[in-house]
């Protein structure tokens, strides 16, 4: 049976950590890594940055070839990263042991990661191969998603379930719009990044929980 662990991690104590400095109140939200070949090329968001300075700064690690913009809005672009990867050991052991990245959001100090593992046995192994690396991890929660107290909200956090159900309730989902993310995020108190962000994570927490991603005979 699979579980999800989410924990939090030093900027400092892992290689894609040290590679993307954030600033500030700003953020970055890990998008997907693609397989490339035997390296792993991340896709990432940056929110309220500026882009020509923050390329500058994950230029000038030794182990990044090219960060290039893809995409750009005004509040946030998304890069992708030519790196060597075989220096990060945090995504490294993640790989190594089936680990599959449901969500990794970093900020100036520390990272925030949600992470699938086919087994509690998977799971132990990333994490004595985190402390061998001398990667401190500090776990907030695991559970298995076919838990009954996950299965009502289907692996979403409160503030998701609050976001999503309120953005259907508002019409954000149809065509027309019935509102704006900045609308959604007068109604929850927060601001207009963070209702963007968890209606992007509660999507994907609805797709982990209700469709067979990634299982044997799909």
């Amino acid at each position: 049976m699979s579980v999800i662990v989410e924990f939090r991690v030093l900027s400092s104590d892992f290689e894609l950590g040290q590679i993307l400095p954030v600033e500030g109140n700003s953020t970055v939200e890990l998008e997907t890594l693609v397989p490339l070949g035997e390296a792993s090329v991340p896709l990432f968001w940056i929110h309220d940055s500026t882009r020509e300075s923050f390329v500058e700064r994950v230029q000038r690690h030794s182990a990044v070839e090219q960060a290039t913009a893809i995409d750009a809005f005004e509040d946030r672009t998304l890069f992708t990263l030519d790196w060597d990867a075989n220096r990060d050991h945090l995504v490294d052991a993640v790989q190594a042991n089936d680990g599959q990245m449901l969500s990794a959001v970093g900020s100036a100090t520390s990272w925030t990661f949600e992470v699938r593992f086919p087994t509690h046995e998977s799971l132990s192994a990333f994490s004595t191969s985190c402390g061998d690396a001398g990667i401190n991890l500090e776990v907030t929660r695991v559970y298995n998603p076919s838990e009954p107290d996950v299965q009502p909200w289907y692996g979403l956090t409160e503030p998701q379930f609050e976001a999503l159900t309120l953005a259907i309730e508002m019409g954000y989902y149809d065509i027309p719009r019935g509102c704006t993310t900045k609308e959604l995020a007068d109604e929850l108190g927060v601001s207009d990044q963070a209702v963007t962000e968890r209606l992007r994570r509660a999507i994907v927490a609805l797709v982990t929980y209700t469709l067979p991603v990634g299982d044997e005979g799909r």
